[in-house]
């Protein structure tokens, strides 16, 4: 390809509103173009290197067994309405009406319609295990799109789907394609951490994200480098360290604190920091009272009453997970109040229960005489303690992981890090194959239901990822793997002489089978140089009256300032064995 000829051109800045460094050089490099807000156009470098990951993608999902096909990006209600996700996915789904007044989604995954095929095409147990997957585009309707193809609206995912007999089935096909992933991102160039995360709208008993570490990331990890736990705000666990233990309770599992409860005046005192300061106490001899109204799907909303310690936060998503609600909101003061708590002075003693559910963090559970609010302005009470004073409708984890946080399984310090999440697996189990009725017939002739495991990655987001990884000031410096073109072939030529070498250095590049980009545009060598950096090929030739004067063409690898002469009839072979052009299962790499 002519560099004159390609369709789209680098630009000297980014608009100013761009921040992050892998949506600045795409969009200077000619990559990509935004058309809306999340919806991206990807320009013909940019669909080159996406066909590239593509390539590495499908090798592994080859690999693993996986067969491809294509499944509809239109998909009816009907589908969604019986696994139950037309209820609680919220607005980021995209719904319309045909002109029949039928409802339709825009697939934003494809969970449904692989069960709706496994019913029909899978009768047998010796029809299983089965592996599928396809490139698909998807469409999330994201509140707030982000950080160029980090957090788009439309995308392409790889999206594989696994049907087993049973659950150790399902295990070993999803260990295959954990594998399968690391393989990918390594040849990708890309470092990924995967780490436990929430299986959320998914649904399932079990999933994994994959990370790539970065301070653009919006996702929050909590991390040990010492027995490489690592797992998402969202779910992460870490040891819980009791300040003041109930002194029966590792025996009796119950206990009763031995000073009574009594109210005391506490003026002023509606946060923590003001109620720990005038007692003159630690946060940790606090109870904490958070309040959120939750959505559910098959009942009314409801006020949940949150307690932790008081120097534990609530975490939202734990609070989620086991409360089951589609959604949560703060509460309002109306809403808490409602209950009989007084905002800021609550606790669950002598509310209303029946229109409160009321979630106490174990810390909570275990500690002895912690101080909790009167549900009164201006009052708190002394040495509270869960069963003996109040109980809840679940006990459960709800506190978030915190920095330098004890890891449980090691005791080492946790670290709080960012990270982009490049890829994801869920244990689906038999959500979506009961719902759509996906069976197959055992070996004693009982019918049985197909078990499922789901399997996604945005090639768009793992795209600028490995941007954000591979650059320079200068430029892109893609890994060869994924590089549009593994060569930037540049022409000084001053006269036709030089400019038939040139061309015939093209010609002889093409011909041997090496990608190259060919600029001969009637430009200075500045602006030439400045483009090859910014786009980024793995290897930049340089041919012009000195080289030729030197013996060749000038070779410099992007990632290097050093600049070599090689022979002209040389340099065929030297390109080529900079790449392991004949390896078809690692790709191409660079050496």
């Amino acid at each position: 390809m002519k560099l004159a000829n390609l369709f789209g051109s680098t630009l000297r800045a980014a608009p100013a509103d761009v921040e992050v460094v892998s949506h600045q050089l795409l969009l200077r490099a000619g990559y990509v173009r935004q058309v809306a807000a999340g919806i991206f156009a990807y320009l013909p470098l940019a669909y080159r290197a996406l066909m590239k990951i593509e390539r590495v993608v499908r090798e592994e999902m080859n690999r693993a067994t996986g067969q491809e096909l294509l499944m509809p990006v239109v998909q009816p209600a009907e589908l969604w309405q019986r696994s139950g996700r037309w209820q609680s996915w919220g607005d980021e789904m995209a719904r319309f009406k045909d002109r029949r007044q039928h409802d339709w989604v825009i697939a934003p995954t494809h969970e449904e319609v692989v069960a709706l095929l496994a019913s029909s095409e899978i009768t047998s147990y010796r029809q299983l295990p089965q592996l599928v997957y396809q490139f698909q585009t998807k469409f999330r309707d994201e509140p707030r799109p982000r950080a160029g193809l980090i957090r788009t609206r439309e995308f392409v995912m790889k999206d594989a789907y696994s049907l087993d007999r049973d659950e150790a089935g399902l295990q070993e096909q999803y260990a295959t394609m954990y594998q399968a992933y690391q393989r990918i991102y390594e040849r990708c160039g890309l470092p990924a951490r995967a780490v436990n995360s929430a299986v959320g709208n998914m649904g399932g008993s079990k999933a994994h994200e994959f990370h790539y570490l970065t301070d653009i990331g919006e996702d929050t990890l909590a991390l040990c480098d010492n027995c490489h736990y690592g797992a998402n705000l969202e779910v992460a666990e870490f040891k819980r360290v009791l300040f003041k233990p109930a002194p029966e309770f590792a025996v009796a599992g119950i206990s009763h604190s031995p000073q009574p409860i009594r109210k005391i005046e506490t003026p002023h005192t509606a946060t923590i920091d003001d109620l720990a300061k005038l007692l003159m106490i630690d946060k940790r001899e606090t109870a904490k009272a958070v309040f959120f109204m939750g959505e559910f799907a098959d009942q009314p909303s409801k006020l949940i009453f949150c307690v932790v310690r008081g120097d534990d936060e609530v975490n939202e998503h734990k609070v989620m997970q086991h409360t089951r609600v589609v959604s949560l909101r703060v509460a309002t003061v109306d809403e808490i109040s409602a209950v009989g708590a007084v905002p800021g002075y609550a606790s669950p003693i002598g509310i209303e229960r029946s229109k409160a559910l009321v979630i106490v963090d174990w810390t909570v559970q275990m500690e002895s005489g912690l101080v909790a609010g009167a549900n009164e302005a201006g009052h708190h009470l002394l040495h509270t303690r869960y069963d003996r004073d109040y109980t809840a409708d679940i006990c459960a984890d709800i506190a978030s992981v915190y920095d330098d946080a004890i890891c449980d399984f090691c005791g080492q310090p946790l670290q709080l890090k960012r990270g982009v999440e490049v890829g994801n697996i869920f244990q689906l189990g038999t959500r979506y194959s009961e719902a759509l009725n996906a069976r197959y017939t055992d070996e004693q002739g009982k019918s049985q239901v197909i078990w499922m495991g789901s399997y996604g990655i945005g090639l768009g987001r793992l795209l600028a990822c490995i941007a954000e990884e591979h650059h320079d000031d200068k430029g892109l410096c893609w890994p060869a793997a994924i590089a549009p073109y593994q060569v930037m072939l540049v022409s000084l030529a001053k006269n036709a002489e030089i400019k038939a070498s040139a061309d015939q250095l093209y010609a002889d590049l093409q011909s041997a089978g090496i990608e190259v980009l060919y600029d001969d545009r009637d430009t200075s060598p500045g602006v030439k140089f400045g483009d090859a950096d910014l786009i980024g090929a793995p290897i930049r030739l340089t041919i012009g009256e000195r080289s030729l004067k030197n013996g060749g063409v000038e070779l410099k690898h992007r990632r290097s300032s050093d600049i070599r002469t090689v022979p002209i009839d040389q340099i065929i072979n030297i390109v080529r064995d900079s790449f392991d052009l004949d390896t078809e299962e690692h790709g191409q790499t660079l050496i």
